[in-house]
């Protein structure tokens, strides 16, 4: 059975909107043939709302289908991407870097929309001609959430073990096992970032939350930042909304999540909930994710920022 730890109040949810730019000017699609033995590059023209004269191009890498292109062409991890290169502080906000092209080079189908993207863009300095590297791994938004539950004098930290068929089975791209905080990625561009967030939660550990039981915090980050984290910012464009939430609960909710096993398995998910006290917690796990969120609850804490716990 599900368990539901509710009727905290833990403040204020902060939130910060980012919309996708919506006014970009897509000009007639084109079919650039080449003259020999391959097959036709699919090529498309684009001009940026505060760049009319510095057109861009976006191409297909041979092997990406015609339907794949066009979803990467007209997907919401592109415009935003592109989005943020004219934001007060991107790449071509001052003017002295160009866009000229964007090879797509990869693309990831979650169902009907695009779960990761990769690409390459050429940006150069226009005065002196150099090109930035520009290989992108796009995957756009996510949440994670910090749980804290009291317990008898002592502090847990619920973090989840990805797990198949009964057994370990690594983070592919790390290669090894590492417990991380119940997270995920944004299914849409609505940026329902809280929403994700308790939904993931459910999903993961079994506990139920409320959307006012969470405290967003990287809303106290200064607002020039974006209010989110980047991991891996030489990369890829994951930025990360992380939350937290502090209850108090029986020793015996303690025991039931140890060990317990979650996860959606239509998705082909199984997941095994780990329960690890708080003040081991920043040694135990060395996932880019759980170390923010500790960082930002004890800054939070320091600053006064959060409320006190219920008893």
């Amino acid at each position: 059975p599900s368990i539901s730890f509710n009727g905290y109040e833990c403040g204020a949810l902060k939130r910060l909107s980012r919309p996708l730019a919506s006014n970009w000017v897509w000009k007639k699609k084109v079919f650039c043939c080449k003259m020999s033995s391959e097959s036709p590059s699919l090529t498309h023209t684009i001009t940026l709302p505060n760049k009319p004269n510095e057109p861009v191009h976006i191409v297909a890498a041979p092997g990406v289908s015609h339907s794949d292109f066009w979803n990467a062409v007209e997907s919401s991890l592109l415009k935003q991407w592109l989005h943020n290169l004219q934001t007060d502080n991107g790449i071509l906000a001052d003017g002295t870097m160009t866009l000229r092209q964007v090879l797509v080079q990869g693309v990831d189908m979650f169902g009907k929309r695009i779960g990761f993207l990769k690409f390459k863009a050429d940006i150069f300095h226009k005065e002196t001609g150099k090109k930035i590297p520009g290989i992108v791994f796009a995957r756009g938004p996510a949440v994670a959430v910090l749980i804290l539950l009291e317990s008898e004098g002592e502090t847990y930290a619920v973090l989840t073990e990805q797990v198949d068929a009964g057994s370990l089975q690594a983070r592919v791209p790390l290669g090894r096992i590492i417990l991380e905080l119940p997270a995920g990625m944004l299914d849409d561009n609505k940026g329902d970032f809280v929403g994700t967030a308790v939904r993931e939660v459910e999903e993961e550990t079994g506990i139920k939350l409320n959307v006012e039981d969470l405290v967003d915090l990287t809303a106290f980050l200064d607002s020039t930042t974006g209010c989110r984290v980047f991991p891996s910012g030489g990369g890829c464009d994951e930025e990360i909304s992380i939350f937290l939430y502090r209850g108090v609960v029986d020793k015996e909710i303690i025991t039931q999540l140890q060990g317990k096993e979650t996860g959606l398995r239509e998705h082909g998910e199984l997941i095994k909930v780990r329960v690890v006290p708080y003040k081991k917690l920043w040694h135990t796990t060395a996932d880019c994710q759980v170390l923010v969120a500790v960082a930002l609850f004890e800054m939070a804490m320091k600053e006064g920022l959060l409320p006190t716990l219920p008893t």
